[in-house]
This record gives structure tokens, sequence and C-alpha cells, in this order.
């Protein structure tokens, strides 16, 4: 999607933390597409921005007109909204004007962080989201669906999983225009499915057999800590399966087409795209 380049600023730039990321990557690319002044929010990047160094805070900020917050890991995690709090108001000191933030739909926490930019002076967007289509071929499930075979939890309800695309149309073109001022927008995509449904869409677009291996949730947190993953990301795992997972977020929301004027893309539309670049393995 193209956005607006009427309201470019070469000299108060766009600041996109969690640049690297499924959506801040997608964002920057839309707004450097528009010709906008972006900075670029990573560890990696000149001035460093890093959440938990917060003397990078100043320098990332400085000049800056509005800026795209994707925290990381999670919203969920401890101290996480404390930090995005301690974040608004170090923007708002800065000069920035608005702040369009990415919200986990069916978080508590991540609910906390909203309210938090909703109490500031301030100009928000923010995008609340279902779980991303993009996670099935952008890290998490990818390396699994590669070996033929996931390992899910029992009890995960069906989940209107939403592209990551869509989002970032939404982010991107809420930094640079007023109409989205002070809008919470909903995101989910058309249709709630199963994590089995999703593998045997990607199964049959890839002309492979994909298992799913549906084990408890306990024998799922065994199983983390077996393969070896960090401590703080097997909770997070936990956390997200067993909260967000739990039919609380099944019902379909509105908010790509309160803020695009069209539907949200589909999954068979991403799997379609997604399938003949060989990331899922042959066709």
């Amino acid at each position: 999607m193209a956005i607006s380049s009427s309201t470019r600023d070469d000299v108060h730039p766009l600041l996109v933390l969690g640049a690297n990321g499924k959506t801040g990557g997608r964002v920057l690319e839309r707004l450097r597409t528009a010709g906008h002044a972006v900075r670029v929010g990573s560890r990696s990047a000149e001035p460093r921005f890093d959440w938990e160094d917060r003397t990078t805070w100043t320098a990332a900020l400085d000049g800056v007109r509005a800026v795209y917050v994707a925290y990381q890991p999670d919203l969920c995690v401890p101290g996480a909204v404390e930090t995005v709090t301690a974040f608004y108001d170090a923007a708002a000191k800065a000069g920035v004007e608005r702040i369009v933030l990415l919200s986990g739909r069916g978080e508590p926490e991540a609910q906390d962080a909203e309210k938090a930019l909703q109490a500031t002076a301030l100009d928000w967007t923010i995008v609340r989201a279902s779980w991303f289509f993009q996670n099935f071929s952008e890290n998490y499930f990818l390396d699994e669906i590669v070996a033929g075979a996931i390992t899910l939890p029992q009890g995960l309800a069906p989940e209107p999983f939403i592209d990551a695309d869509d989002i970032a149309d939404i982010a991107a073109e809420a930094l640079v225009d007023s109409r989205h001022s002070r809008k919470l927008y909903e995101l989910t995509g058309s249709q709630a499915f199963t994590f089995p449904e999703a593998i045997a869409q990607i199964a049959a677009a890839t002309n492979r057999q994909i298992d799913c291996n549906i084990i408890s949730m306990d024998d799922y947190a065994k199983a983390l800590s077996e393969a070896g993953l960090p401590q703080d990301l097997s909770w997070l795992a936990i956390y997200l399966f067993s909260t967000v997972l739990d039919g609380r977020n099944t019902p379909i929301a509105h908010g790509v087409e309160q803020a695009l004027g069209r539907p949200p893309r589909t999954f068979a539309d991403y799997v379609a795209r997604t399938a003949p670049t060989g990331v899922w393995g042959a066709r």
C-alpha cells in the first residue's frame, strides 16, 4: 500500500522501533518508499536504541516527530509496561508529537500499556493485533514446518490470524496521517481457524506432509526446556498459548476495514504468495 508523501518532513524524522521485526521492518519500508525521513530504532543502529538501556533513548528521540513502538519481546513480559510508560514520558519531553503503538490482542498487560499511552498528552494510534500469519514463515514455527512436524499444546482455540502487511499498512499511515489520531484499531483476519487447519493449508500448498503433534501443556513446557529454549522465552510461549489462545480472541474484529476501507488479507492469499518462495520446502 502506498502512503502519502504530502506530510514529508526531512528535518524531523520518524523513529521506527523494532525495525528488524515483522512489523517494524515493513513499516520502515513503507515510509522510505513514500520518501519520509526515518530513523531506525535498534541496538545495531546509529544512534543506538536499546529498551534495556534508557541512556540510549535521548539520542534516538532527538528531533523525532513520531514513533512506531513495537516492544520486544512482548508487552506481557514483566517490567514491559513500566518501561514503555517511561518511554512515553521521554518521548514527550523530547518533543515527539505522535506515537503509534503495536499492542497484543487479549493481553491484560498490553492493555495497561495502551491506557498509559492514552493518559499522556501525546497524539496516539493503537493497533491491537491478533497473531501474525508470518509466525509460520518468519521464525517461531518455521523450523518445525520445514522439518515436517510441529508440536503444539492442547486446548488452543481458533485464532483469527492477521497479516503483518495489514498492520504495517495501518501503522505507517497512522504515523503521518492525522485521520488516525486517537484511534484504537483491533486487528484480526476475516476468519478464525486452528493451528492444525493453518498447517494443513501450508502442507497442501507445498505438497508436503506436515504432522501436528498435540500434547499436554505440561509436556509442551517440558519439551521447550529439553530443546534448550531460554527460560524467559519458554515462559513467554506458555503464557501466550495459555492466555491469548484460550478463546478470548476467537471473535472477529474489523479494525482493518475501519482503518483502510478494505477487508484484511486472507491466510489463503498469504500461503499462495509465500509457498513459491521455498521457505517451507519443496512444492
